[in-house]
């Protein structure tokens, strides 16, 4: 086997870290001696021990002399665990390949630099845009440092999330919103406003598979949010963020607050809503890494009209609806050389409908905080 095989085993492994991981990356590690596969192993969770550490440690054999397959540059800093350097430099490992140099500040090419110095050869770049693309937003917040966002939403075929009375649930299949819980489950966090909760009154967690509850995040500029709203429920496993333009003097304020809610101030826009660029500011430095943004139109207008849009995935299911509420609102586009263009990666049938999964084509992203 070739290093790419080896690096493709160790991608493997490391996207079982997907959704427990965050907002460390996802990383993989394969030990190879004497042509054998002696030792695998992944980052399961925040906090628990690295790829490299769990692959040493179940080693079927003694992993001097060995070659390491790591699909992220390895640490050397102390974190939440020790280096990964010291350890891998303990056991004498003699060869390092490396899918992807890690963009922490941290870590970029000091840990490469410290193996080297240690008299360890080293060789980089093996499949590294695999390895980019599976962390891709760690590679996102460290180097943007903002939040990596999602806007997913469900439509019929004429682009309505709902009928003119406001009925939304449920426009898409069964198999599709299993496909939205995994969504969830894969993000830090989900976001909506409350006009979302008071129409709809969702839970926002993790059902139909398995996975984390993300932590819920509602904009309430005008702290409407009902104290038993379903958000408002089961806190010690999914908090709730009530993020509002309103101070601490406000009664509904320390009323959400008495209630389990962690209350966020953010100044507001032009337009008078909550400021999304100084709020993800604020997420990036509480941690969240990303963001999955359901709703309501007014929001998910708003980011994409604030290039904040990082992601987009369209659930549309074979429906007509006729008149009824749009997805997406005014953007200010009057002429179709300002249309926010987006270039599809993937497309995908659940049930009887179709999900478009797209990202920003390059010259809508270029320049973007």
């Amino acid at each position: 086997m070739k290093d790419d095989d080896y690096m493709k085993l160790a991608l493997k492994l490391a996207a079982r870290g997907r959704g427990y991981a965050s907002p460390n990356p996802m990383v993989g590690a394969v030990i190879v001696k004497n042509n054998r596969i002696i030792g695998r192993g992944y980052h399961h969770c925040c906090g628990e021990n690295h790829a490299e550490v769990n692959a040493i440690a179940n080693a079927t054999e003694n992993v001097s002399g060995s070659t390491l397959y790591v699909t992220l540059e390895p640490c050397c800093h102390h974190g939440k665990t020790p280096p990964c350097t010291d350890k891998i430099i303990a056991h004498r490992i003699t060869r390092v390949v490396i899918g992807a140099t890690d963009s922490n500040p941290l870590v970029s090419c000091r840990g490469i630099s410290c193996l080297q110095e240690a008299g360890i050869a080293v060789t980089t770049g093996v499949l590294e845009k695999e390895s980019r693309d599976l962390n891709e937003v760690f590679f996102h917040f460290m180097e943007k440092g903002r939040p990596f966002v999602t806007v997913k939403y469900a439509q019929s075929l004429d682009g309505r999330i709902a009928t003119a009375t406001g009925q939304s649930q449920w426009i898409s299949s069964p198999a599709s919103l299993k496909f939205a819980h995994q969504l969830r489950a894969r993000h830090d966090a989900i976001l909506v406003g409350s006009k979302t909760v008071l129409a709809d009154n969702p839970t926002l967690t993790v059902r139909h598979v398995r996975g984390r509850n993300p932590v819920r995040i509602i904009l309430d500029s005008k702290l409407v949010t009902p104290r038993d709203a379903n958000v408002m429920q089961n806190l010690s496993e999914a908090p709730t963020l009530i993020v509002t333009t309103r101070d601490s003097a406000d009664p509904r304020f320390q009323a959400l607050s008495s209630a389990g809610a962690t209350m966020i101030t953010v100044d507001a826009d032009t337009d008078g809503r909550i400021n999304l660029n100084s709020l993800f500011q604020l997420l990036a430095r509480q941690k969240i890494s990303s963001v999955l943004i359901e709703g309501g139109a007014k929001v998910i207008t708003a980011a994409l009209k604030n290039d904040l849009v990082d992601r987009l995935v369209v659930v549309t299911a074979p429906k007509i609806l006729g008149r009824g509420i749009e997805a997406v609102g005014d953007l200010g586009i009057r002429d179709l050389a300002q249309a926010r263009v987006f270039s599809i990666c993937k497309i995908l049938k659940k049930g009887p409908d179709f999900i478009i999964d797209a990202r920003p084509a390059p010259s809508e992203s270029a320049g973007r905080p």
